[in-house]
């Protein structure tokens, strides 16, 4: 079932994109950023409240509270300077760069998970660092 989550969110990321484009003309980046920020809020704690999960609350330790907060701080991070890039550039460029996450995130489950990293793992890595740098040259 992972993949289909997966594929979905990988079209929910290119809608995001192309949405986001089109949102930010005439306006700042972190203006856009604030308000996309505002409705995902909105979004994820109706998602939690409607599917009676608020009482997993009680659960979270101190690790999860710490990680999940410096996750959101990497997330704005990551919004705010993609915003700032789809400012100014062409989101046919600014998307594929930005997928670089992609190697980024299999480099740090490497080195700080322990995940293993095959032969299909690093090529499909490669193939994707390639394909970014092809489209942004």
């Amino acid at each position: 079932m992972w993949k289909f989550y997966a594929i979905l969110s990988a079209l929910f990321a290119a809608a995001t994109a192309i949405l986001a484009k089109i949102g930010v003309k005439g306006v700042s980046g972190n203006m856009a950023t604030a308000v996309r920020t505002a409705v995902v809020l909105i979004m994820a704690w109706g998602i939690v409240l409607l599917s009676g999960q608020l009482k997993e609350t009680k659960e979270l330790t101190r690790t999860n509270l710490i990680f999940l907060v410096l996750s959101g701080l990497a997330t704005g991070a990551s919004w705010i300077f993609y915003f700032k890039a789809l400012e100014t550039g062409n989101v046919s460029k600014v998307a594929p760069l930005d997928k670089l996450s992609v190697v980024f995130v299999m480099l740090f489950a490497a080195l700080f998970l322990g995940e293993a990293m095959d032969l299909k793992t690093v090529l499909g890595g490669a193939l994707i660092a390639a394909g970014a740098l092809v489209l942004v040259l």
